[in-house]
């Protein structure tokens, strides 16, 4: 598959990209080149192979779920204006 100018250039406008006419040309070349690489990697046989979320068989190591902070609920709601059941009470704002 080759791009052409009208397409290189509607590519740019869509993706915000300035490009001088002069430049047109190489930046051509170089989105051609990308677009044989994608058709390369389309006509490899990937039959039979499974699908996989990392190269690597990778676990990641989880630390314990515990509260490393105290407990400064009631501290903080000491200086609230209302409070009603452990929950902030706040004006109504939109009828």
């Amino acid at each position: 598959m080759s791009l052409s100018h009208d397409q290189i250039r509607r590519i740019a406008r869509l993706a915000r990209i300035a490009i001088a006419p002069g430049e047109a040309d190489a930046l051509a070349a170089r989105l051609n080149r990308v677009l044989a690489l994608v058709e390369e990697l389309r006509a490899v046989d990937t039959a039979g192979i499974e699908p996989m979320a990392h190269a690597l068989e990778v676990v990641q190591r989880l630390r314990p779920d515990e509260a490393t902070e105290p407990d400064r609920h009631e501290l903080y709601q000491s200086v609230a204006p209302a409070v009603q059941d452990g929950l902030y009470l706040v004006p109504k704002v939109i009828e």
